[in-house]
């Protein structure tokens, strides 16, 4: 386990330098609270939403997928109530006008500010005479929507006026009936989406985990209000506890954490997080949450649509009530690196390398030729690679620099594997004909075997378990 100091610094470096995670916006200074996803990072992300998929949606019998915008009317965030309870705490720097989230001033000051209302927060914070981190006066601590608001139109005065979705949850909740209507589920069922969510975060910070545009996945589990429904939630918070295992995420540092009713969401019966230990605290990784039937009634209230389901037995009308598990994207890459990232020592200082399980690493495999000036290796590599790539599909050629800085480099992007083709794969020594080299990420071991085996040892390796 690497030690927390310094830690991050070195994965916002690498994420970088390997093309994991770039700044948004970087050749004009860059723009806050955004980060574009590199080709490495892209791959990851698309593993990661994958895996979700997998686990959540393909492999239960009755969960719908969808895929709905990001731009709603606006009546739907009437309806929700994000127009008025969807705020953070804010305070300004009265001589820099900088703006904070009170919670994070308290915070950082030794303050658990979690069961706080803003009027306690305000009274705290005078009381301490906390300064701001410039070490000046904060106003009063206010409400701030953290919606992003546009408009939608060609002309401005007839435009409409909307948000960017805060969440993705009021998207599934309003095509509820459409479900109904053309697969006629049975209760229990769920209705699961990935996707865009933007929130104007007073001070975004923390490399990916608290960004102004993010990634979602969850699903809206569906269930009889009469259901008891303890057992369920449970079994969600361990079904959660394993995908984030089987990713490659330490459970060791993870922490259920159940929201007091002053922390809660305003629509939230029971919400428990799983916090995960990060260099910057102990934070929210996902989330799990009973929404009762609050979201539906209140559309149906808003709409005026029935978006009640039929009991068989009592012949009535029922509004289901909702179990909402939920992860970001983002925060769980964040967790996977630094879950996954090693320094060990080794003749020529340190090797670094990410232990990804390798049916999440961005390339499953690395083909090189031991030397790139040499026709015949080069030509028979291509041959090989063509064959990894058929077979397995994201594999990667090096050909650049010694075979020790191409093993270094793909240590640090967490390859698993890498296949060398030298003198003996072209029948120097005639048993080892149509042999190849592959070598071990984690424990440096190398082995000899056919082509065949080799990508057919590599597809084991790569197939989640």
């Amino acid at each position: 386990m690497q030690k927390k100091e310094g830690v991050m610094e070195k994965i916002v470096s690498l994420a970088k330098r390997r093309g994991f995670i770039y700044p948004g916006s970087e050749i004009y200074g860059g723009l806050a609270g955004t980060y574009d996803y590199g080709p490495l990072g892209t791959l990851l992300k698309n593993n990661i939403r994958d895996s979700w998929i997998n686990r959540f949606v393909r492999d239960k019998e009755n969960v719908y997928l969808i895929d709905t915008p990001i731009l709603l009317h606006p009546k739907v965030w009437e309806a929700s109530g994000h127009t008025s309870e969807f705020i953070d705490p804010l305070v300004d720097d009265l001589v820099t006008k900088k703006r904070y989230r009170a919670d994070h001033i308290l915070e950082e000051n030794g303050v658990d500010a979690e069961h706080l209302t803003l009027a306690e927060m305000d009274a705290k914070i005078k009381e301490l005479k906390l300064k701001s981190p410039d070490g000046n006066a904060l106003s009063d601590v206010r409400r701030f929507n953290m919606m992003l608001e546009t408009k939608m139109g060609a002309v401005e005065e007839t435009s409409v006026h909307t948000y960017l979705r805060p969440e993705e949850a009021q998207n599934i909740f309003i095509n509820f009936k459409n479900i109904l209507d053309s697969f006629s589920p049975k209760l229990p069922f769920g209705i699961a989406q990935f996707g865009k969510a933007f929130r104007n975060e007073i001070t975004p910070r923390d490399f990916t985990y608290r960004l102004r545009e993010f990634e979602i996945l969850e699903f809206e589990y569906f269930i009889h209000p009469k259901e008891k429904w303890e057992a369920l939630f449970d079994a969600f918070l361990e079904e959660q506890t394993q995908w984030l295992s089987s990713i490659g995420v330490d459970t060791s540092k993870l922490t259920p954490f159940e929201h007091p009713d002053t922390a809660r969401a305003h629509y939230s019966k029971k919400t428990v997080d799983l916090y995960f230990e990060y260099p910057f605290g102990s934070k929210e990784l996902t989330g799990l949450a009973h929404r009762g039937d609050y979201d539906l009634a209140r559309h149906q209230e808003f709409s005026g649509q029935n978006l009640g389901i039929l009991e068989e037995e009592s012949k009535e009308r029922i509004l289901p009530h909702v179990l909402e598990p939920t992860v970001s994207i983002d925060r769980a890459i964040l967790a996977l690196l630094l879950s996954v990232y090693r320094e060990v020592p080794d003749k020529e200082g340190t090797r670094v390398y990410l232990a990804f399980p390798p049916h999440m690493a961005p390339y499953k495999a690395c083909v090189s030729p031991l030397l790139k000036n040499k026709p015949e290796l080069v030509a028979k590599a291509r041959e090989v690679f063509l064959a990894f790539k058929q077979g397995l599909g994201w594999v990667a050629w090096d050909d650049n620099g010694n075979i020790g800085k191409r093993y270094r480099r793909q240590d640090e992007i967490g390859t698993p594997f890498c296949i060398t083709i030298d003198f003996d794969t072209l029948g120097e020594t005639p048993e080892l004909k149509d042999t190849v080299t592959v070598r071990d990420r984690d424990t440096g071991e190398q082995e000899r075997l056919t082509i065949a085996q080799a990508i057919e040892r590599v597809r084991q390796a790569s197939r989640a378990s």
